[in-house]
């Protein structure tokens, strides 16, 4: 799936993959069959090479996690396309859990932001508005580089790592130490460096590649079909003596990734406003409910709030993207 620059690789196209081994006079070692397997699957990829993590699960697995002996063990033909045939379902069941998505940033989508000046000075204003945590109405020069992070590859900005020359650029425009600005102030001084990096990229693009994880409330729906899996979980938290709204909060937090649920720190502001909603709830009912009842009424709180999350993933998945 491709998108302006954007490609997303989710195992599907690997279904589909042709297992046919070319002609075999004397068989082929596991190490000259990997070689192979992450060929043909990097040719179905796009040329993309497979990122580190999903290369060493699908060796684990079509060596059966022993790849010392894999290797200098040889194979025939039919064996051989047997074991390639592990190997692209191992790659396609990564990706299919955790896709892959390999954008190629040329400053174009920089470009666009700085064209329109309604658009520009709105993502100043956004960005001015979550920096400013006090509520100052004043920011000190540093933050235009977490200004920049938090734009991020999806506004064109590559990660510092893919792109050191980024530290140039915010010192060449002495965007660094604690002068304070005022709004307006913050965005003259981004604009500039906005700028550059987008040239910069249209002389010499990079190519970015990120996991990215989706929460949809699909594994949540599972946990809550499945009761003793949930009170597993709560089994964990309930050792303190603490009230059902921490619990439960404290449970979601903890435990987030294992229910299925985005992070607390999530950008997407539907979910952080239902778990300031949540947690409200949960304070007013731990104020009304008595200690008899807490007990008997917390696996039917905890579903009933699950399943708000579940709805709204359904509805607005979360997409949380970490740069490989």
């Amino acid at each position: 799936m491709s998108n302006a620059g954007v490609t997303i690789f989710d195992g599907a196209v690997l279904r589909s993959i042709d297992l046919n081994l070319p002609e075999l006079e004397h068989g082929v070692t596991g190490a000259q069959l990997l070689e192979i397997s992450e060929s043909k699957v990097s040719e179905s990829l796009s040329g993309l090479s497979l990122p580190p993590h999903i290369k060493d699960a699908a060796i684990s697995r079509v060596s059966a996690g022993d790849g010392v002996s894999f290797r200098i063990t040889e194979f025939n033909r039919e064996q051989a396309s047997e074991k390639l045939g592990v190997f692209v379902s191992a790659v396609a069941d990564a990706l299919t859990d955790t896709p892959v998505v390999v954008s190629i940033l040329d400053g174009s989508t920089l470009k666009l932001i700085l064209e329109d000046e309604d658009d520009f000075a709105m993502l100043a204003e956004n960005l001015f508005t979550d920096l400013d945590e006090e509520d100052k109405g004043k920011l000190p020069k540093r933050q235009i580089r977490k200004a920049l992070s938090l734009m991020g590859a999806e506004m064109g900005v590559p990660p510092l790592s893919d792109f050191p020359i980024l530290e140039n650029i915010i010192k060449k425009h002495d965007a660094d130490g604690d002068e304070e600005l005022g709004q307006a102030q913050f965005a003259e001084l981004l604009q500039p460096i906005l700028q550059e990096i987008a040239d910069v990229l249209h002389d010499k693009p990079i190519t970015i590649v990120q996991n990215v994880e989706i929460f949809n409330g699909s594994k949540l729906r599972k946990i809550l079909a499945d009761e003793k899996t949930l009170e597993c979980l709560v089994e964990k938290m309930v050792k303190d003596n603490q009230g059902r709204a921490d619990l439960i909060k404290n449970l979601m937090i903890e435990n987030g990734k294992e229910l299925g649920l985005p992070p607390l720190s999530s950008e997407n502001e539907s979910v952080a406003l239902l778990y300031e909603t949540i947690q409200s709830q949960l304070t007013k009912r731990d104020k009304e409910t008595s200690e008899a009842s807490a007990e008997e009424e917390f696996m039917d709180a905890l579903k009933d709030i699950l399943g708000r999350f579940a709805e709204l993933l359904e509805s607005t998945p979360v997409y949380s993207a970490t740069t490989l």
